[in-house]
């Protein structure tokens, strides 16, 4: 069956849970050297409406890496909607590639790629969620989870605007029955919308949302702080007004950091502007794991592909590998290619 990587929202808890253990699996075998080829042979497009670093280096190095090959679609190099249809570029993509990565200004944009595709299509960010990245994510919590604590113990705190990270961040976590809470300005916290899906999330799973406008309270059981950009492409023309709104009382100084406990993780999605919503006192601190987030993004990258793509691979037996050989051969033989 053909699914889809849009929306964790679209995936069970037991789904999600295996995306992160088949990343970390793919992680040991990666840390030995041993990733196993996979996707050998495999095509992926990846189509980017926006330039990127950590998003487009993992998806090329997981392509690469598993056996596969990745293609760079930049901006303006393929008729995105523009002077071909969406449905024409998703069927032809889908007659070339084995799977269609996209990182997209508007999520309609994937969704419509999503619903033409004949192969999996994975996001890699839209102006609503960012899935790729929470899941690699939750994958670095469980990797430095406090001692005697489950995933379900987890208190992760999000303090900044409702941006795309914080609606993926917020959605994953009260999927997986983890205890979120969100501090921001009261203009800048998560929609009615997203609190109702979260809600609903944890009616089933059993976690917990808070929304808040005191930072001090959110972070004083935070086993996690998480922060992001204030601002996104488009809202240029509010950065003075979003910097005095968080400043400085939303920004993760080591005064908030402080107000922790002493095992709480800094977490940061990158790119970051730093002394804007973090300071390099947290962001280069022993306990900020950022870089170890960075890596895991390679890591789930693999995992996330795997998990899409391998099932549907032909794995053809070398018997029929050689038949077909062998009839290329005879018939170039037959022709005047090598004379």
């Amino acid at each position: 069956m053909l699914r889809h990587f849009i929306d964790t929202q679209d995936f069970s808890k037991a789904e999600l849970l295996d995306m992160i253990e088949l990343t970390r699996r793919i992680k040991a075998a990666d840390r030995q050297g041993c990733t196993p080829k996979l996707l050998q042979d495999a095509s992926l497009a990846m189509i980017f409406e926006e330039p990127s670093t950590r998003t487009r280096v993992s998806f090329e190095v997981a392509m690469t890496e598993l056996g596969g090959h990745a293609l760079y679609l930049k901006p303006g190099e393929i008729h995105l909607g523009v002077r071909e249809s969406m449905y024409d570029t998703a069927k032809v993509l889908s007659r070339m590639c084995d799977g269609i990565f996209a990182r997209t200004l508007q999520h309609e944009t994937i969704a419509e790629l999503a619903r033409h595709a004949e192969v999996p299509v994975l996001n890699g960010l839209t102006d609503y969620n960012h899935p790729t990245q929470v899941v690699c994510d939750v994958t670095t919590m469980i990797e430095h989870m406090p001692a005697g604590k489950k995933l379900e113990d987890l208190n992760v705190t999000f303090i900044g605007d409702a941006t795309n990270v914080l609606s993926s961040l917020m959605l994953i976590c009260s999927r997986l029955g983890m205890n979120f809470t969100h501090a921001a300005p009261v203009k800048y916290q998560a929609p009615a919308e997203w609190r109702q899906w979260a809600q609903e999330n944890c009616q089933v799973s059993g976690g917990t949302v808070t929304i808040t406008d005191d930072p001090v309270a959110a972070v004083k059981q935070a086993d996690f702080i998480y922060t992001d950009l204030w601002w996104w492409v488009g809202q240029e023309d509010q950065i003075p007004e979003r910097q005095a709104a968080f400043m400085p009382d939303y920004q993760v100084n080591l005064k908030l950091f402080e107000q922790a406990p002493a095992h709480c993780k800094f977490m940061h999605c990158l790119p970051a502007s730093r002394g804007v919503e973090a300071t390099d006192e947290v962001m280069d601190h022993p306990r900020s794991i950022i870089f170890d987030q960075s890596e895991n993004r390679l890591h789930t990258e693999k995992g996330l592909l795997v998990y899409f793509l391998y099932p549907r691979m032909k794995r053809p037996s070398e018997e029929l590998k050689a038949y077909h050989k062998g009839q290329i051969e005879a018939f170039i033989q037959t022709t005047r290619a090598d004379k």
